[in-house]
């Protein structure tokens, strides 16, 4: 393809001048969606996709590999459990109740986001039953666009009692006992605060059921930063209440708790657990009258501490279970239908997930979880009014969802529910090995390819690398149709993720952000050199942070890979504060308001890096119109940017979807996306 038969993107003379910098934005027009060049330029790249993609050729063995359905762990209250289940023909999952009758229960759907929108637009974005199950909080949103409504239903009836109630986007719901009222987390509405921070302002409000929102009692958050976070919780008692608040997606909370015996509901009197502290810290208030407290505060792999409910801070905690040299306590769950109590911890070796048992009254470990493989586990939950079983997610790479039932009693792991569709899941081999960053660091990284036969072949390279964010294994049907046509996909535990703990997250962000790109770099070089696959066959993959990832990869390495796939993609790193949820991230990547911070973004930010003359990639960015996380003019303006300068003969093309977002979808929508962007790696690795 040469460089004319790409659609028409004047480029412009504006720039910014930052702390005595200039900063050009050629393509600056581009941020309005709504202007009508952007649409004539959407259009004309939309013909463009069109021209340029070949015929599907995963679709059908991707759509087949994800009947395997999915199905999620129980949500217990009393004899009765909620849980989630997609079979191999729905969109969607739905959320279902089991009454027990006996045999097996009877079940029912709760919540079909079908049924809600026959359309497939509608995803359910968060449920929450009351304490005594009689009650369920559901969360929804239409075309992708997260914006959260909550209603209540009576379980028993079905009956819509609450909502809609809007502005919910993220919210917890900490319901009382009785479920006669719930503390929960809403936006202030658009009339009181700016348009261009309408996604921000959170506050903690007291909601009875059955009386109007506008009699809501704001808790907590006035005055207070307006990226904060909050998240709000009442113990199964109904005595404590925990607030925590963090400042955008900062590692770090600050925390208070109060004593509803002692104050009242709408006017709670908040004691500081911990405030002003760089450290992450939860309770949780046992039944046994302790409390029990998971935070990384002098323990960046994690470790569970204990103490009196009346002596929450810090000077009074002990530990009980204490940090791992090697593995990242990930929760913990409390199993006291027993001779003698115990506590199950669950963590991550090396982004492998382990359980271990441990004495409640000690710590002591006494024994271990047996689990179904080297996968991952889903958070570990049991009985709120105690019991001797504990239920856990598992999946690996071969392995669709399964939720796992152990029985303390007896020391054994048992299948409690499968994914309902039954799968020709393709042989793979996986291995997880580990290589040598730019710096002597040593990575981590999974690499799954054909159970027969020896490179090289095409291979895709994964990242992601922020937000202290793991990469384990998980079932993935467009990793299996990959590997299984006869190519080598690879995942690499870069810094700024969470496979080590919060020093590993905290070596790859900030002014620390280019270790990740060097982490994705050495990555692909040791693959080439290994002979697991070569430049020429060589692509890499990312989304969101790791679509950040791909892009400064290809901008600063473009001789090193053959094709990139980057979606949802933040790559206008000096802008990219003001548009969608951006003002939440500058704790991860900083801000180009300080001088220095600036300097860090202006170092890496993949649009500002694209050279006129450089031979790069064929690159295909794949973004979502409805997508209020990360706006679609960062890989609108790169796309421009590329499709001007590369002297490269790869092809450069944006796949723009509509009416969805950053998030949840529905299966037709996920496989037609999978098989896009598979399709395109085929053809330009050569599988």
């Amino acid at each position: 393809m040469t460089r004319e038969s790409y659609p028409a993107a004047p480029r412009e003379e504006t720039a910014d001048v930052l702390h005595g910098i200039p900063v050009p934005d050629p393509y600056r027009w581009l941020e309005d969606p709504e202007s009508p060049e952007t649409e004539r330029w959407l259009v004309a790249q939309a013909e463009l996709f069109k021209r340029e993609s070949e015929p599907q050729r995963f679709k059908s063995r991707i759509a087949e590999l994800l009947k395997s359905g999915s199905v999620g762990a129980p949500a217990w209250r009393g004899d009765r459990y909620f849980f989630s289940r997609r079979t191999p023909e729905q969109e969607h999952a739905v959320y279902y109740v089991v009454e027990p009758d006996g045999a097996g229960g009877t079940e029912r759907a709760l919540v079909d986001p079908m049924a809600l929108d026959p359309s497939g637009l509608t995803t359910l974005d968060a449920v929450q039953p009351d304490k005594e199950g009689r009650l369920l909080a559901y969360q929804i949103s239409v075309g992708g666009d997260e914006e959260s409504v909550l209603y209540v239903i009576d379980v028993a009836t079905g009956t819509r009692i609450e909502g809609p109630i809007d502005r919910c986007r993220y919210s917890p719901i900490a319901w009382l006992p009785g479920g006669e009222a719930f503390y929960y987390v809403r936006r202030l509405p658009s009339t009181e605060v700016p348009e261009d921070e309408r996604q921000f302002h959170r506050r903690v409000y007291l909601h009875r059921v059955g009386t109007s929102t506008e009699d809501d009692v704001m808790i907590f958050g006035d005055g207070m930063k307006m990226t904060n976070y909050y998240g709000v919780s009442v113990s199964r008692d109904g005595r404590w209440l925990q607030i925590s608040a963090s400042e955008g997606t900062a590692p770090r909370n600050d925390l208070w708790v109060a004593d509803l015996t002692a104050s009242p509901a709408d006017r709670p009197e908040l004691r500081v657990v911990q405030e002003g502290v760089d450290a992450q810290t939860g309770l949780v208030f046992g039944r046994d009258g302790r409390l029990y407290v998971h935070t990384d505060r002098d323990a960046p792999r994690a470790r569970v501490c204990v103490t009196d409910p009346s002596r929450p801070e810090f000077e009074a905690w002990r530990d009980l279970i204490p940090q791992d040299p090697e593995a990242v306590l990930s929760d913990f769950a409390i199993l006291d239908d027993l001779d003698s109590p115990v506590m199950l911890v669950g963590w991550t070796r090396h982004a492998i997930s382990e359980i271990t048992v441990h004495d409640l009254a000690t710590g002591e470990r006494i024994g271990q979880v047996p689990t179904p493989g080297l996968g991952s586990i889903g958070s570990i939950s049991e009985r709120p009014e105690g019991g001797h079983e504990a239920w856990f997610g598992y999946t690996d790479n071969t392995t669709p969802p399964t939720i796992q039932r152990y029985d303390a009693r007896t020391g054994e792991t048992t299948l409690w529910a499968a994914s309902p569709g039954a799968v020709d899941v393709p042989e793979v081999r996986t291995e997880q090995v580990v290589y040598r960053s730019g710096d002597g660091t040593d990575v981590r990284m999974l690499i799954i390819s054909p159970a027969s036969g020896e490179g090289p072949r095409p291979a895709i390279l994964y990242g992601y690398g922020g937000f202290g964010i793991s990469m384990t294994p998980g079932y993935s049907a467009s990793i299996l149709s990959w590997v299984e046509a006869g190519g080598v996909y690879a995942i690499a535990n870069l810094r700024g993720g969470g496979e080590e703990g919060e020093d590993w997250h905290r070596a790859g962000m900030l002014a620390h952000k280019q270790n990740v790109f060097d982490d994705f770099h050495a990555a692909a070089e040791h693959l080439i050199e290994t002979g697991v696959t070569t430049a020429g066959q060589l692509g890499i993959s990312g989304g969101s942070n790791g679509g950040l990832l791909v892009g400064a990869a290809l901008t600063q390495r473009p001789d090193l890979y053959r094709a990139v796939v980057c979606s949802a993609p933040l790559l206008d790193m000096i802008r990219y504060e003001k548009f969608g949820l951006g003002a939440t991230w500058n704790v991860e990547y900083g801000s180009a308001d300080d001088p220095e911070q600036f300097g860090w973004l202006r170092s890496y930010s993949p649009y500002h890096h694209v050279e006129e003359g450089v031979r790069y990639p064929a690159t295909l960015f794949t973004v979502f119109q409805s997508d209020t996380r990360v706006h679609p003019l960062h890989a609108w303006k790169m796309c421009a940017a590329l499709q001007h300068a590369t002297a490269g003969d790869g092809p450069i093309l944006l796949r723009n979807e509509t009416e969805v977002g950053h998030g949840a979808r529905s299966i037709s929508r996920t496989v037609d996306l999978s098989a896009d962007t598979l399709t395109f790696m085929a053809r330009q690795l050569g599988l």
